[in-house]
């Protein structure tokens, strides 16, 4: 075997190895589908209730924040609790204005006769974790609730979650996030089915069969000794929900997951801000992994606990995986078409049903969520080529997420910026710059190599009913995401920058 030979062979293997990864995780997509319809009528089960409520301090951690501050501090008073027995923190980093709207919010809601706080720090030592850790040290209540503040809980959320908790092995109860704004444009849809996947066929997959779930870092209330003895909040990487979700259950507490119960939230309505969110995931998730994988396999949890824990804490590498076949993309077609190359129709075959296996997993996860809460999955399937689009333009960014974390490179606790009842235009004119200018740039010639890609197998094998399809789609989905960048930065740098309400637009009464 010559050099030539061997390269070849050492690339082969790492195509197909990407292949066959993506391929495992799409099998473990079948696997939540499938447990998730095998318990979904496991409800949890009705609660006792408590005798005399528990008192319970609400955090509503916030870093610049101006156009959503006082939304969610007037819907957070407007929670059907008593009002002795509720004690609320503003924990606010703000370095704009946000400061000067929370604190009239909070002077009136004491004069309406709230117990609450203003605590505001001058740096971000931990950021959202280091916030909610020095919130937690002066907290008055047995148990903790969070809102972001692109939250608008409703006001029945304590009292219909509060009672789970006269089990004493409940360590929290998470309720699912709702979407303001899902039907505001093409991006907010495919949004709210993305994550109507994890929450709706995730969470409940994984709860009702007694395996590890995640607090989402909002909209869930915990049993305060839960987290001090696990250790509290940790910020030594970017998703502390994650990471002192894992710790608590190995520690033997039970999480309570509410699918009928929404909080309903904003999603991000600007690329750059999905983009930002996506990346913190991302990072944050291998990072957590890296930390805690080896503790989980090495206990005496069980097989089943272990097996969707490794999967859980690991999907970030989906990203990667597909990165590198999109990079290696045009290389494996040359290779398959020299003269020669005698089993080049199997191994196409091979590659394409293993491809197929791989995303049609993720067309009928998707569909079963949206089936489970519109009863509508038809509805769901003009969207599934733009949800593989995002998929596929959102690896650059996230590869380098994963890149980091490996590397064990830190970065900043990167906020999504949320905008409330701003325009998308406006949004774009107040979204911070992020150091990562280059990656739209990156992600437009990745749509630019498809294109290559593309022509040459239209070229060599004209239209091919299942390549030219998907070399299609790919290309769409890196130039829409590296268009709509640079859309928002042109934006960004030319439209004034919108003054933030006084008040929001729904003021009211306390």
């Amino acid at each position: 075997m010559n050099w030539a030979q061997l390269g070849e062979t050492i690339f082969m293997v790492v195509y197909t190895f990407c292949l066959v990864m993506l391929c495992v995780y799409g099998l473990h997509r079948y696997g939540l589908v499938y447990l998730f319809y095998r318990h979904r009528r496991n409800r949890p089960k009705r609660p006792e209730k408590f005798d005399q409520l528990p008192r319970v301090t609400i955090q509503l951690p916030m870093y610049n924040e101006q156009y959503v501050a006082q939304r969610v501090i007037e819907k957070t008073c407007q929670i059907d609790y008593p009002r002795e027995l509720l004690d609320i923190q503003v924990l606010d980093d703000s370095t704009d204005d946000t400061p000067d709207i929370c604190r009239r919010a909070v002077a009136k809601a004491k004069e309406a006769g709230f117990d609450i706080t203003y605590i505001h720090r001058d740096n971000r030592e931990g950021f959202k974790a280091g916030a909610l850790a020095n919130g937690l040290a002066a907290a008055k209540g047995e148990f903790l609730t969070v809102f972001d503040a692109d939250f608008a809980p409703e006001p029945d959320i304590l009292q219909r979650s509060i009672h789970y908790f006269t089990n004493p092995k409940v360590a929290l109860v998470q309720t699912r996030w709702e979407h303001i704004n899902r039907d505001s444009s093409l991006l907010t849809k495919s949004q709210a089915i993305l994550l109507d996947g994890h929450f709706v066929i995730e969470q409940v997959a994984r709860n009702r069969s007694q395996r590890f779930i995640s607090f989402n870092g909002t909209a869930g209330t915990w049993r305060i000794k839960a987290i001090h003895e696990a250790g509290g909040w940790q910020h030594d990487t970017l998703t502390e929900d994650l990471d002192l979700s894992f710790r608590v259950q190995m520690r033997g507490w039970k999480f309570v997951y509410l699918t009928d119960l929404t909080a309903p939230a904003e999603l991000p309505p600007e690329m750059t801000g999905f983009k930002t969110q996506q990346f913190r995931w991302t990072k944050g998730g291998a990072q957590t992994a890296m930390k805690l994988l080896p503790k989980v396999l090495m206990s005496r949890l069980p097989l089943k606990v272990k097996v969707e824990a490794f999967f859980h804490l690991t999907c970030f590498s989906l990203h990667m995986y597909m990165a590198l076949l999109v990079v290696m993309m045009f290389p494996a077609m040359l290779l398959k078409t020299m003269p020669g190359a005698a089993t080049s129709f199997w191994r196409i075959a091979f590659d394409m049903s293993v491809f197929l296996l791989a995303t049609v997993s993720g067309s009928v996860f998707y569909m079963a969520s949206q089936l489970a809460i519109l009863r509508n999955w038809r509805a769901t399937l003009k969207f599934l080529p733009m949800l593989m689009a995002i998929g596929i333009g959102l690896c650059v960014s996230n590869t380098k997420a994963v890149v980091e974390a490996l590397l064990g490179r830190k970065s900043e606790f990167v906020a999504t910026p949320k905008f409330g009842d701003t325009t998308g235009t406006a949004c774009a004119a107040v979204t911070k710059k992020r150091r990562k200018a280059w990656l739209p740039y990156a992600e437009f010639a990745m749509g630019g190599y498809m294109v290559v890609c593309l022509v040459w197998s239209v070229a060599r094998h004209g239209l091919c009913l299942i390549g030219t399809p998907f070399l299609t789609l790919f290309a769409f989905g890196f130039f829409y995401v590296s268009v709509l960048s640079f859309q928002e930065a042109w934006a960004k740098r030319h439209v004034p920058k919108p003054v933030a309400p006084t008040q929001s637009a729904e003021t009211v009464e306390l």
